[in-house]
């Protein structure tokens, strides 16, 4: 047992007071609203699209800029709310937040939408601090394990009633009153935050202007540049890039600028710090080893869930060419399967230590990874798939509250805005950088089935290939194949196996990208390893006066 380990076993916290769950009830809904506002972009682009009148990039900018201020802006927001206090910060940023869903309602142009989710993701950046410093100052020990247990569920749940609730009415009545949903909920959380108590804010605390700019800069150029991998080209440059350096592409110039920013904000940070001033964030918080490999685990299991919930629509919407109402149907085990045990498996933190229920939950995803990698067929309803979306969904929500868990009962309250400022920072940039990675590790499998494929197939001649440039290297629908083939000289068995081709290249490329997230999964039981040795039971008080 580690030094650190030993010293948080040696001391067990006296029986903590129950309270009341109704605030609670607030700072899920507040997790609900800020995820069900996120589920709901991608359901509402193509009736935004038709609306506005506008290309699907542009109307899918909303969708980023609600991302990248969230992750710009996240450790400024948990500062301001040190310094203002969180039940005062918390009850001004939901009304902001219903403000945006106003505009989102209102908008006349695709502008007005744009500039409604700038506001929703400034709010959020004061919002995902804030519910881990007010539930660290309204429940310790058990509830407290249990409330952030609940944070998790908020989220799973959030994006299944966005896709069944979002895209009901998105096809009976219109996109717009999907963001009604998101004013009652705002509305709801600014009522149940009455119940909330709270420290004051301390006007001492001053904000650290310029690691805010270097943080900031970093998260935007972090993630830009993977985001943009695909389509601005992972080397060089591509026709769709904005511009290029020498025929290098954007992208990975941004991640490496961005890179080192990041490097530069945590050397600005120890400097302030040594020279006794207050930093944006305190890098106390990952003082041990186990705190570290909570957020590396973070890291990972948030990342492989984006690339999870890109790479299985990707297929049934491109390829299969089926409805967003079918992908919600097919990730219901997982979605399903996160929300319960997100919220169940604080039960069994009297019984296992953070290490063991760690290194399980990595065993049960890289398991699960493995298995769908040999069973996922084009029909998503078959029971190894299901069994396989369940395993990963049980591992997937275990890890997603326990990580969390580790980082809040391990800080004292003072600190629990920081620890929610990294968590933002961790969630946002994991979630781009999983499903930008998944985008191109699909893309690269699939440029090497592609070409083989046309070899192996003597039946497609070159010069059909270079009429429908089926070697192109994209997702398309089978419908869209064979709408294309009808415009040239091709024959009912040349049409037949270029579908083939086409259907048969990219199962191979899912299940050989699962085959490789599977990989990644396994690599992370080695940081999960390094979690606390403790039980609940034997966690101090970090801040005993409180």
């Amino acid at each position: 047992m580690s030094t650190s380990d030993a010293v948080q076993v040696s001391a067990v916290p006296s029986v903590a007071e129950r309270r009341s769950w109704l605030p609670m009830v607030g700072l899920f809904l507040a997790q609900v609203l800020m995820s069900f506002n996120v589920a709901a972009l991608p359901v509402s682009l193509g009736g935004m699209v038709e609306d506005f009148g506008v290309p699907p990039t542009v109307v899918s900018s909303t969708i980023v800029v609600y991302g990248l201020v969230v992750a710009a802006l996240v450790m400024t927001g948990a500062k301001l709310g040190q310094r203002v206090g969180w039940v005062k910060m918390f009850r001004v940023v939901v009304a902001t937040f219903a403000a945006s869903a106003v505009l989102m309602i209102v908008s006349p142009t695709v502008g007005w939408a744009i500039a409604g989710q700038a506001v929703a993701g400034a709010s959020a950046a004061i919002i995902v601090p804030s519910l881990v410093a007010l539930i660290a100052e309204n429940y310790r020990g058990e509830q407290q394990a249990t409330a952030v247990g609940s944070l998790g569920s908020a989220r799973a749940i959030s994006g299944v009633s966005a896709f069944f609730i979002g895209g009901a009415l998105g096809t009976a009545v219109g996109w717009r009153p999907v963001f009604g949903i998101v004013l009652v909920l705002a509305v709801a959380v600014f009522a149940f935050s009455f119940t909330l108590r709270s420290d004051g804010g301390n006007p001492g605390v001053r904000i650290d202007f310029v690691a805010s700019i270097i943080i900031g800069a970093a998260i935007v150029l972090l993630t830009l540049g993977f985001n943009n991998l695909n389509s601005w080209g992972v080397f060089y440059a591509s026709p769709g890039a904005p511009f290029s350096l020498g025929g290098l592409s954007p992208a990975p110039v941004f991640v490496l600028a961005g890179i080192v920013l990041g490097q530069t904000f945590f050397w600005w940070t120890r400097r302030r710090t040594a020279a006794g001033r207050v930093p944006l964030v305190d890098l106390a918080v990952l003082a041990r080893p186990s705190e570290r490999a909570a957020v590396y685990a973070m890291f990972i299991v948030v990342a492989l869930e984006a690339a999870l919930n890109f790479t299985v629509p990707l297929y049934i919407q491109i390829v299969q060419g089926r409805t967003p109402f079918d992908t919600a149907l097919a990730m219901m085990p997982f979605n399903l399967t996160v929300f319960v045990t997100a919220t169940l498996v604080v039960r069994f933190y009297k019984r296992y230590p953070p290490r063991v229920i760690g290194v399980f939950g990595f065993t049960l995803t890289t398991v699960a990874l493995v298995w769908l990698s040999f069973v996922v067929t084009n029909n998503w309803e078959t029971l190894p798939t299901i069994l396989g979306l369940f395993v990963f969904g049980v591992g997937q929500g275990a890890l997603v509250t326990l990580v969390f868990n580790v980082l809040v009962t391990s800080a004292p309250k003072s600190l629990a805005g920081d620890v929610g400022s990294i968590r933002g920072t961790t969630q946002n940039l994991a979630s781009a950088v999983g499903t930008a990675i998944a985008g191109a590790l699909l893309v690269t499998i699939l440029s090497f089935n592609i070409g083989r494929a046309v070899v192996d197939h003597v039946e497609l001649p070159t010069s059909l290939v270079a009429q429908v440039d089926l070697d192109n290297v994209n997702f398309i629908s089978n419908d869209d194949l064979r709408s294309t083939l009808e415009q040239t000289d091709a024959t009912p068995a040349q049409v037949t196996a270029a579908v083939a081709v086409n259907e048969d290249a990219r199962l191979h490329t899912l299940r050989l990208g699962l085959l490789v997230l599977a990989g990644v999964s396994a690599t992370a039981i080695l940081p999960a390893s390094r979690l606390p040795k403790y039980r609940q039971a034997e966690i101090p008080d970090p801040d005993p006066n409180r």
